[in-house]
């Protein structure tokens, strides 16, 4: 299998991921209901996003963070919600690619969630729950 080596490809992997992810039956309702997403304006944001970690281009220039902190007042994200989400990815990622910059994926993908994790259902690295 190829590596994920040029824009196109990471397109390919969002789409297939977010097919998924948008039919699953734990973490579905996110993406359609709480906060609906239209495919077509997101998914240029996305590969941005991820085209930034994997190619070290500057073409995200959002906040991650704060969009799922939005998602997050809306309807809570739980423990389970973030080991699917990182469960798809990975799974989606391993159908289509090998290589480096597809173990980066992953791994970056794990990172992002267990951030993310820590700082919405946690209250942040520096408090005790």
């Amino acid at each position: 299998m190829p590596d994920i080596e040029t824009r196109s490809d990471l397109e390919t992997l969002m789409t297939r991921f977010y097919s998924k992810a948008l039919a699953d039956e734990l973490i579905g309702f996110f993406f359609t209901e709480v906060a609906p997403l239209n495919m077509e304006t997101h998914m240029p944001l996305i590969v941005d996003f991820w085209e930034t970690i994997v190619f070290g281009k500057a073409a995200y220039k959002g906040n991650v963070l704060q969009v799922h902190q939005h998602i997050h007042q809306l309807s809570a994200f739980r423990e389970e919600h973030f080991a699917r989400w990182v469960s798809l990815f990975q799974q989606t990622v391993n159908e289509l690619f090998d290589g480096n910059h597809a173990e980066l994926v992953k791994q970056r993908a794990e990172s992002i969630a267990t951030v993310m994790k820590i700082k919405l259902l946690h209250g942040g690295i520096g408090r005790m729950n």
